[in-house]
C-alpha cells in the first residue's frame, strides 16, 4: 500500500511540474563585429537578448553596459555575470525585459582624442547606436535607452549623458573613474602616459594637462560646471565601495550635486574596486534603470 501511495504521489508531482511554465534564459552573443567608417576598423561588441527575443516580434528597451580600463566587450559576461543577473531579475519580474549591449572601447575612455585621429565617442553616437537600433529590435526612443558602466565605463556613462542627454534617459555609474584637476596635475608621468598620453597629448606635465580638451571630456569637471538645467532630462545613479580608491571622488560628486540640488541617487556600500563588488551591486543599478523603463 505504501508503495502505491508513493508512486501515486510521484505521478502527481510529475504532472504538476509539466503544467508549470518553463523558465527561459536570455541569449548571449559574444564578440560580434560592426564595421566602422569613423575608426576605419571593426568594433567588437557583445549583446544580451532577453528570453523570448528569438520567438516573438516585440521591441525592447536597451542598455549600453560599459567596461573598465584594460577591459573588453566580454568582461561584463565573463567576470560580471551580467547575463545571470538579468536572467534572475527578468524571471522574478524585478527587471523588465531588456536588450543589453556591451561595446569594446579598448582604453579610449569613451572619448575622441585631442588630435582627432581616434574618434571613439563620435563612432559610438553616430554609428554604433544607430547600428544596434537597425539590427536588433530595440525601442529607439530616448525614454527606452540607458547607459551604465564601471570605473572607466562609469566615466563613459556619465560623459555620454552629459554630452548627449537627448539620447539617454538613465545613467548608472559604478565606481566611476572621476579625475579632478588636482588628480590630473599630480598623476605620475608614467601613469599619465599609459592612460591618457595618446588621448590628451603626450609628455604633458602638471597644469599643462588641464587642457580645454581634458575639461570638455571630464565628467567630474562637467558635473560641477554645467548649468543645473543640463541634468534635468536624465536620471542619475552613483554607486561606489567604501574601500575603493575612487570613493573620495565619488563622494565629492555626490556632495557637489547635493549642494547644487541636482537630483540623483547615491549608494556607498562595503567593498573595493573589484568584480565581486560590481557583481553584487549590478542588480540594484539595473533595477534603477528598469524602474525608469517602467516609468515607476
Amino acid at each position: 500500500m505504501k508503495t502505491i501511495r508513493f508512486f501515486s504521489l510521484l505521478l502527481i508531482i510529475l504532472m504538476a511540474a509539466k503544467t508549470l511554465p518553463a523558465q527561459r534564459n536570455g541569449t548571449v552573443l559574444e564578440s560580434r563585429q560592426m564595421p566602422s567608417k569613423t575608426l576605419t576598423r571593426s568594433v567588437n561588441y557583445s549583446v544580451y537578448l532577453p528570453p523570448g527575443y528569438e520567438t516573438d516580434q516585440r521591441r525592447y528597451p536597451v542598455v549600453y553596459l560599459l567596461h573598465g580600463l584594460y577591459g573588453c566587450e566580454t568582461d561584463w559576461i565573463q567576470f560580471g555575470e551580467a547575463h545571470q543577473t538579468l536572467n534572475r531579475g527578468i524571471q522574478s519580474g524585478e527587471l523588465p525585459e531588456m536588450i543589453v549591449v556591451m561595446p569594446d572601447a579598448g582604453n579610449d575612455w569613451y572619448i575622441n582624442n585631442s588630435s582627432g585621429t581616434v574618434r571613439y565617442q563620435e563612432m559610438l553616437i553616430q554609428e554604433f547606436i544607430p547600428y544596434i537600433d537597425i539590427n536588433y529590435r530595440t525601442r529607439p526612443q530616448k525614454e527606452m535607452r540607458a547607459v551604465a558602466g564601471l570605473s572607466m565605463g562609469g566615466h563613459g556613462a556619465l560623459l555620454l549623458c552629459f554630452h548627449h542627454p537627448e539620447l539617454f534617459s538613465a545613467c548608472a555609474a559604478l565606481s566611476a573613474a572621476l579625475i579632478s584637476d588636482k588628480d590630473m596635475q599630480e598623476m605620475e608621468d608614467e601613469a599619465y602616459q599609459e592612460r591618457f598620453g595618446s588621448l590628451l597629448g603626450s609628455d604633458l606635465r602638471g597644469a599643462d594637462r588641464l587642457t580645454e580638451h581634458f575639461h570638455a571630456n571630464s565628467p567630474f569637471h562637467l558635473a560641477t560646471t554645467l548649468p543645473k538645467e543640463a541634468f534635468n532630462s536624465v536620471r542619475y545613479y552613483l554607486d561606489c565601495g567604501d574601500d575603493d580608491f575612487l570613493a573620495a571622488a565619488n563622494c565629492r560628486l555626490h556632495i557637489d550635486w547635493l549642494e547644487r540640488a541636482i537630483p540623483h541617487e547615491f549608494r556607498m556600500r562595503e567593498g573595493r574596486h573589484s568584480w565581486s563588488y560590481w557583481r553584487d551591486n549590478l542588480p540594484e543599478a539595473l533595477h534603477f534603470i528598469g524602474r525608469n523603463f517602467r516609468r515607476n
